[in-house]
């Protein structure tokens, strides 16, 4: 006699799924134990003191990132390489057909922002779904925590506006708050409560949010055929920027995120991310379960949570709801940030509320990946610290030491081997840029990708160690009750103040003397890879101020360098943008010049 035992699809999935994560989990471990044996053993020549010690430590703690960011690379290469269907094979959640019977709430959350910008973008998303003919399954919900009346005003004035002109197609509710309680969390969670119970789902949008018709409806069909799917994050690539610092940005943001995002997805599967915006909500689940907890205490990090974002992605998943991001690159939108401050500034946000997790890796019925998940987000910016100690005593180490302290064969292998571990993202996907012909033609051929990535990559190595003191300043700062608030962020493109620049990254400047000090004193074969570490913290006033100004924005747009595929070829859905990058750079975009007159009144919340 005989059994035959009949898996379930949902049984065969999940166990696809835990053997991809113990494959993952070994690969990292693997790798971990591999380089920190292997530094020891760098470190090996005249025993092991304290100072060694240290040294070990903290390489260490910068470990998971990189080696997580490398395996990451490799799968999501080979998945885009060798899977018939690359994004059914991370997310596998098939649209539904026909038209859309449900309906879903559009949260466009602002705080003192431009509002002729938000107003562009809004209506040029509005006309998209009415041309689409769905615009009737959506309604727009302008959620403003907004701090200054005058702003407000003209976010009221948008507001009636895009009422008269879309009236009969989607009703348009704006809501101001008197008083910002929970940030952007707590501005979604009032909306919930007011209006959570009209709609089926919610699209989260920033004020830098747009995407188009076909990525909007996508999302919703994708949801509709799957009810267990809670949180269906978009993949958000950046808008053609006349900014030179964004403009270099986005484009190894863009090399990195694919393989990356492919890798991350083949693993973590129905414990994906949510980044807070451009991400569809099932709002029943979100509502009863997402609500986020009062860190209890006072301080910095005690109150509400800031990075909202994961902690609601974990909290869905513990309440039996899947959460996955699609990795397509088409149709959603945000803008970066347009000089060094603001980035810096934003970095410094996400790492007073990443920090806060700590409070919450107890917390019950947590999945064993959010758990893990909700600890890396923390060790994302304590391997900053970790890393500035790792610079600085291996320097001192090797000033102290009558002899040579390290071994330079295990060395030089170390170095190098982590040096390929934290670009590999953005090699993988630049491999397969160059394999294929239309990927070529988009991003500019396969010269100018070449000499972009070079360039990016010098680049990216000179700002890490800059924003490596700035989530190390910080953090102390931290100690001692500093905050970092949660204002409004820079959007145009405006040159900085060299004063107000170099009172911000003076300690920069410092660390990079410093290093540029001790560097003068070694023998140049064994420093010049590490001469960017120096350079880029020294000239980080310089870089900040002049990567601002728009004329090298536009040096860089009539370079062709660091192009996107946008650029060569503008989709239809940014032509109502206007988008200076695209006028700039000549090349026409396709989109319709003339936005769907429709009239309403704005309905009253």
């Amino acid at each position: 006699m005989f059994r035959v035992f009949d898996m379930s699809i949902s049984d065969k999935a999940a166990a696809r799924m835990t053997v991809r994560r113990g494959i993952f989990s070994t690969l990292v471990v693997a790798g971990f134990i591999g380089l920190t044996a292997l530094m020891a053993v760098t470190l090996s020549p005249g025993g092991y003191s304290a100072l060694d010690l240290f040294i070990l430590f903290c390489f260490m703690v910068t470990l998971p990132w990189t080696i997580i960011g490398f395996w990451n690379a490799v799968i999501g290469l080979v998945v885009m390489r060798f899977a018939r269907n690359p994004v059914e094979t991370v997310c596998p959640i098939n649209p539904g057909e026909g038209p859309l019977t449900s309906s879903t709430a559009l949260l466009s959350c602002v705080r003192d922002e431009d509002v002729a910008s938000l107003e562009t973008s809004l209506s040029a998303m509005m006309s998209h779904l009415v041309r689409a003919g769905q615009a009737e399954q959506f309604s727009l919900y302008v959620l403003s925590d907004t701090s200054m009346d005058d702003i407000a005003l003209r976010e009221q004035q948008m507001a009636a506006r895009l009422g008269e002109r879309f009236r009969g197609q989607m009703e348009v509710h704006y809501r101001r708050r008197a008083k910002n309680t929970g940030y952007k969390a707590g501005n979604i969670e009032d909306f919930c409560r007011r209006w959570g119970d009209r709609h089926d789902f919610a699209l989260v949008l920033d004020a830098d949010s747009y995407m188009s018709a076909e990525a909007i409806t996508g999302l919703v069909r994708r949801m509709e055929a799957n009810p267990k799917v809670g949180i269906l994050q978009s993949l958000v690539v950046g808008l053609p920027t006349e900014s030179a610092f964004a403009r270099v940005f986005q484009f190894g943001m863009r090399l990195g995120m694919r393989s990356y995002t492919m890798g991350s997805a083949w693993w973590q599967g129905d414990c994906g991310p949510y980044w807070g915006h451009n991400a569809l909500l099932r709002l029943k689940p979100f509502t009863e379960h997402c609500k986020l907890p009062e860190l209890p205490g006072k301080g910095p990090l005690a109150g509400s949570i800031l990075s909202h974002d994961q902690v609601e992605a974990v909290l869905m998943r513990r309440a039996g709801y899947e959460v996955r991001v699609l990795p397509l690159e088409t149709g959603s939108y945000e803008v970066n940030p347009p000089h060094l401050l603001e980035f810096i500034r934003r970095d410094l946000r996400w790492c007073q509320g990443n920090l806060q997790y700590r409070r919450l890796l107890g917390m019950p019925g947590l999945k064993a990946v959010s758990r893990v998940q909700l600890f890396l987000a923390i060790l994302m910016f304590l391997g900053s610290p970790a890393w500035i100690g790792f610079m600085t005593a291996a320097a001192v180490l090797g000033l102290v030491s009558e002899e040579t302290p390290y071994r330079m064969d295990t060395g030089a292998l170390l170095f190098f081997t982590v040096l390929t571990m934290v670009f590999a993202a953005k090699l993988a996907t630049v491999a397969d840029v160059l394999a294929r012909a239309d990927l070529r033609k988009a991003f500019g051929g396969p010269v100018r990708v070449l000499i972009s990535v070079f360039a990016e990559i010098l680049y990216s190595a000179m700002l890490a160690p800059v924003m490596a003191v700035a989530h190390t300043l910080f953090m102390g700062g931290l100690i001692f009750g500093k905050t970092i608030g949660w204002g409004a962020q820079a959007r145009g493109v405006s040159r900085l103040p060299v004063l107000l620049t170099a009172r911000k990254l003076w300690p920069q400047t410092l660390f990079g003397l410093a290093g540029l000090a001790w560097i003068a004193g070694q023998p140049i074969g064994l420093v010049w890879p590490v001469i960017p570490v120096a350079l880029g913290p020294l000239l980080a006033i310089g870089i900040a101020v002049t990567t601002s100004t728009r004329t090298l924005g536009m040096l860089a747009l009539r370079s062709t360098l660091w192009r996107i595929p946008e650029e060569t070829a503008p989709p239809a859905e940014l032509g109502d943008l206007h988008l200076p990058a695209l006028a700039r750079s000549h090349i026409p975009a396709t989109g319709s010049q003339d936005l769907v007159q429709v009239d309403v009144n704005p309905a009253k919340a």
